[in-house]
């Protein structure tokens, strides 16, 4: 627009256009926005286009540096603002903003060797669940500490709402952690007998206690098959997703590890928008499809 303002300029003397009224109404522009441009003020494009880079901006850090493009077009639109995804990315671009960016995911597994017996694999011949608290999948992960050694982090997830229905995070690995996380998941959630619960080979999983639980609930157990490192990928690509944004670094306490897993993980369930479930929250997927049953 520029150009076309400074035009009006250069022909506003012409003997056939003898006034700036005129050359706007032969050039078709608005008489207030030229001298809005000759005055040095702001277009109305260009101060909506600065209210849209500044929502952007705070969507970007609010969400600390976690949603790209795509995310924050969701985003938008729940407010009622249409932006496509390439523009969104144009005006993070623009104002230097760059998200956390994902990692190739490979998988891994441990061994698991031990004599307290092991759980088929049950997902082999089970379609993908179609409600919640059908499948549930869990796992253990390693949080470093700043002194050394580590402390660890067993969760359960609902495989169909991706909701985080059960964690721990303690000391040892012991087979009270991923314990403490299975019986969170059953007072919180109550499911029906039936659910799979899946999970590696690990001896925590395969312990009296807790097949014993899992017994009482009538769940199903589940294990991966020896040396598989895909059975149990998607929760592992789930720890995955966690470290990355929780920027994970060595910790001062395991009770420091807790406090910013607790808050991450409230983050995960309640805002973070999750794209193979339509960009819902894992609480909004769950309640969404509950409804509708």
């Amino acid at each position: 627009m520029t150009a076309v303002y400074a035009a009006i300029e250069s022909i506003s003397g012409a003997p056939e256009i003898d006034s700036i009224a005129a050359a706007c109404e032969v050039l078709g522009v608005c008489r207030s926005a030229y001298y809005a441009w000759l005055h040095g003020e702001p277009t109305s494009r260009e101060r909506e286009t600065e209210r849209l880079a500044e929502t952007i901006r705070v969507i970007f850090w609010r969400h600390k540096r976690r949603y790209g493009a795509r995310r924050i077009a969701e985003e938008l639109a729940d407010s009622g603002i249409v932006c496509c995804p390439r523009r969104v990315a144009k005006m993070l671009k623009t104002q230097g903003l760059r998200a956390i960016q994902p990692r190739s995911f490979i998988p891994k597994t441990t061994a698991g060797w031990h004599a307290l017996g092991y759980s088929p694999n049950l997902l082999l011949d089970t379609q993908d669940p179609t409600r919640v608290n059908e499948l549930w999948v869990g796992d253990i992960s390693y949080l470093p500490l700043r002194r050394g050694g580590f402390c660890y982090l067993a969760t359960l997830m609902d495989r169909f709402s991706r909701d985080i229905v059960g964690w721990s995070v303690e000391a040892s690995m012991t087979e009270a952690l991923p314990l403490a996380a299975l019986k969170q998941a059953i007072r919180s959630r109550q499911p029906k007998p039936g659910l799979v619960h899946h999970t590696d080979r690990g001896g925590q999983y395969a312990s009296k206690q807790y097949r014993a639980v899992l017994a009482r609930a009538g769940m199903k157990q589940s294990m991966n098959r020896p040396d598989n490192c895909y059975d149990n990928a998607f929760m592992e690509s789930c720890f995955g997703t966690f470290k990355r944004e929780m920027e994970m670094t060595d910790y001062e306490t395991v009770e420091s590890a807790r406090t910013e897993v607790a808050e991450y993980i409230r983050y995960y369930r309640f805002d973070r928008k999750h794209s193979a479930i339509g960009y819902l929250t894992p609480v909004q997927f769950a309640n969404h499809t509950m409804a509708r049953s």
